[in-house]
C-alpha cells in the first residue's frame, strides 16, 4: 500500500508573557465532551500521506485529478512500457458502474488503450469532497485522491469609470452619533457622492440623514462583528473601506491609492493604511501544527511585515492590519465576521482568514482619530470583563482548533 495516516505531529509550543492556553478556560465538566465534539469536526477521510511508489509500472495521477459531481470522467493513467508482465486477456465489462473493474490483455499498447477508457463517476452530490482510487498491476497497488468538485461561474462587478462605483465605505455605530457625524462630514469633504453603510446597534437608534448613506437598525447590543457582517453583507460594489466611526478623514485619506493597489495584485484581499496615533497598523499571525489531540499555537506580533508588494515600495504584506483597511468584497464575505465577538474584536477576523486572505499594510495612506470624548454608557458595553475574555478563548480552543494563544 502506498499510503499512510498522517503522522502524529510533535507538540507546539507558546512561550512568554501574553500566553493563553485555552484549555484552561474550558469548565472542567464540560472538557472531555467538548474535546470529543472538536476532533469529530477536524476528522477527514482523505487525510492520508500519499507517496508516488519508486519504482513502479503504474502511472497515475498523484494529485490534481478533479471531477464534478455525478458526471463521468475519464481517469488518467497507463502502465510504462519498458516492463515485463503476465499477459492476459480480458476487460470485465459488466463490471462498469461497479466500485471495481478488472482490466486484462496480451498487449501492452492495448492495455493502455483499454486504461484510457476507464472513467470515474461519483455516486453522491456534494459541492466538495474527495475520494481514494486503488489501482493494481501483479503486485504493484497506487493508491491516489480525486478531488469531487462542482464547477463554478465567475462573480464578476462592474467597477465602472469613478471611485464611487467601485467602492463603498462602511462603518458601525453605537451610542456614537456626534462622533458618527463628524466621521460623515470629513468623507463628505473629500468624496460627496461616494455611498456610505452603516450598521447601527445602538440602545435608542437616531436617524442618519445625509444623501446617499444606507442606515440599517440593528436589535440593540448585538455587537462589534454582528453589525460588520451586517454592513459588510449591504455592498454592492468590488471593493469596501473599513473605518471605525470615531475617524476623520484627511488629504491623506486616498482611497484611489489603495484600489491602485488592490488592482495592481488581484490576488491581493485585504490592503490597509495607518490610523493617527497608532506607532502599530499591522501585525503578523503564526500558527504551528500541534498534535490532532491538543490543537496548534498561534502566535500575534506586533508591526512584523514579510515581503514588499511588488511595484509599491510603501506597502508590504503582513497577516493583519487596523480598521482602516480596503476589502475585496467577496474575499472578506467568505471569511465573515463571527458574530459571537460582540466587544472587542479585531485580530480574530485575520485569524479566521489566516491562509486564505492575503493581506498587505500601506504606509502613504493614512486616517485621523477624534478626540475622545467622555461616554460612560458607551464605555459600559466597549470594555471587555472577565467573563468576555473566558468565553473569547474558550471559543478560540475550539472553533479554531487552538492549544494555546499568544499576544504579542
Amino acid at each position: 500500500m502506498f499510503y499512510l495516516s498522517l503522522p502524529r505531529q510533535p507538540n507546539c509550543t507558546c512561550q512568554g508573557s501574553g500566553v493563553f492556553v485555552l484549555k484552561d478556560h474550558i469548565p472542567k465538566d464540560q472538557y472531555d465532551d467538548i474535546v470529543k465534539r472538536r476532533a469529530e469536526e477536524t476528522s477527514s477521510s482523505l487525510n492520508r500521506l500519499i507517496f508516488a511508489p519508486s519504482n513502479s509500472p503504474l502511472q497515475y495521477p498523484i494529485q490534481g485529478f478533479t471531477v464534478v459531481p455525478l458526471r463521468k470522467t475519464l481517469i488518467p493513467g497507463s502502465l510504462c512500457k519498458n516492463r515485463l508482465f503476465t499477459p492476459l486477456e480480458r476487460w470485465d465489462k459488466e463490471e462498469q458502474g461497479e466500485k471495481e473493474i478488472t482490466v486484462q490483455s496480451t498487449s501492452l499498447s492495448d492495455l493502455n488503450n483499454l486504461l484510457g477508457q476507464i472513467t470515474y463517476t461519483s455516486t453522491v452530490y456534494r459541492m466538495r469532497t474527495g475520494d481514494l482510487a486503488h489501482f493494481t498491476f501483479e503486485h504493484h497497488e497506487a493508491v491516489f485522491p480525486i478531488v469531487i468538485q462542482q464547477t463554478s461561474v465567475p462573480v464578476l462587478y462592474d467597477i465602472g469609470n469613478d471611485i464611487n462605483s467601485r467602492v463603498s465605505i462602511v462603518t458601525k455605530t453605537f451610542l456614537r452619533y456626534t462622533e458618527l457625524q463628524a466621521l460623515i462630514s470629513s468623507i463628505r469633504t473629500y468624496y460627496k457622492d461616494i455611498k456610505i453603510i452603516i450598521a447601527d446597534d445602538s440602545l435608542e437608534p437616531q436617524k442618519v440623514n445625509g444623501s446617499n448613506i444606507e442606515q440599517y437598525i440593528m436589535p440593540p447590543a448585538q455587537g462589534w462583528f454582528a453589525g460588520r457582517n451586517l454592513a459588510v453583507s449591504q455592498v454592492t460594489t468590488k471593493y469596501f473601506l473599513w473605518v471605525d466611526d470615531d475617524f476623520l478623514f484627511t488629504d491623506k485619506t486616498k482611497i484611489e491609492n489603495l484600489v491602485e493597489v488592490m488592482e495592481a495584485t488581484p490576488e491581493l484581499d485585504v490592503v490597509g493604511g495607518s490610523v493617527a496615533g497608532h506607532g502599530q497598523f499591522y501585525f503578523s499571525l503564526v500558527y504551528q501544527d500541534g498534535n490532532g489531540e491538543d490543537g496548534g499555537c498561534l502566535n500575534r506580533k506586533g508591526a512584523v511585515t514579510y515581503q514588499p508588494v511588488p511595484g509599491f515600495p510603501t506597502c508590504s504584506f503582513t497577516s493583519g492590519v487596523v480598521n482602516l483597511f480596503l476589502g475585496r468584497t467577496d474575499a472578506v464575505r467568505k471569511v465573515g465576521f463571527d458574530p459571537r465577538l460582540k466587544r472587542v474584536a479585531h485580530s480574530e477576523f485575520f485569524m479566521d482568514g489566516l491562509g486564505s486572505l492575503l493581506v498587505a499594510s500601506c504606509s502613504h495612506v493614512s486616517i485621523d482619530h477624534q478626540p475622545k470624548i467622555e461616554n460612560a454608557k458607551y464605555s459600559s458595553f466597549r470594555n471587555q470583563q472577565s467573563k468576555d475574555i473566558e468565553d473569547k478563548l474558550a471559543h478560540h480552543f475550539f472553533k479554531n482548533h487552538l492549544k494555546c494563544v499568544h499576544y504579542g
